[in-house]
């Protein structure tokens, strides 16, 4: 399976953890791609820090309009009922707690929930963004990444070494192996992808992982 495809697969299982009216905020990369992806079933409301709310999937070549971008400078479609706002504003929407769910990207996720994915020192980027706000004030932080790095070291540690976004954010973990959620228990296992076993798993995850009774197997 080439990397697209698993970034589709990964993003195709975080949309069923958007529920029906949620306040969603979807991060940089893989995660905008959850939007294709949402069931016409679910009424959902699709957040950007740069004050949209109401964002649709990525637009057809024929739909595209310069001036309508998500905060990654992408080119975004508006759902019904869109509303614009200024960056105060938005950020006045995250910090108080209006955000219901949103889904982001890792670099590494530590056995108590702690988030790193914003820079790897040594290397430049531009800033943390939104990314602080968010985690702190959306009511679930599910993050979505590649279970190992390039160099096949587990991306779910025991302590992160990378500078932490939040600490004792994470909500769930959804990665192309596997779902697992941080619990006061743990890191519990509760689904794993096809072609994948619950020792693949455990080879793969750093910290102990606790293994739900109700684990499904092959579910994605």
């Amino acid at each position: 399976m080439g990397q697209q495809d698993i970034r589709e697969k990964i993003a195709k299982r975080a949309e069923k953890e958007l529920k029906d009216g949620d306040y969603a905020n979807l991060g940089i990369g893989m995660p905008t791609l959850v939007a294709n992806y949402i069931s016409q079933h679910k009424r959902l409301m699709l957040q950007s820090e740069n004050g949209l709310l109401g964002i649709g999937p990525y637009p057809a070549e024929d739909q595209v309009d310069p001036d309508l971008i998500n905060a990654g400078k992408e080119t975004v479609t508006e759902s019904q009922g869109t509303s614009y706002f200024d960056n105060a504003e938005s950020f006045g929407m995250i910090r108080g707690g209006h955000i219901d769910v949103a889904v982001l990207g890792g670099m590494e996720v530590s056995s108590n929930g702690d988030l790193a994915n914003w820079m790897i020192p040594g290397k430049t980027v531009k800033g943390m963004g939104g990314a602080m706000d968010i985690v702190h004030g959306a009511q679930r932080v599910i993050i979505i990444m590649n279970h190992l790095n390039k160099n096949g070291d587990p991306k779910i540690v025991n302590t992160c070494s990378l500078p932490l976004t939040g600490a004792e954010v994470v909500t769930k973990i959804i990665t192309d192996c596997a779902v697992i959620e941080v619990t006061p228990k743990g890191l519990m296992l509760t689904e794993i992808a096809e072609g994948y076993t619950v020792e693949d798993i455990k080879k793969m995850t750093e910290p102990d992982l606790v293994v739900s009774e109700a684990v499904k197997l092959e579910a994605y």
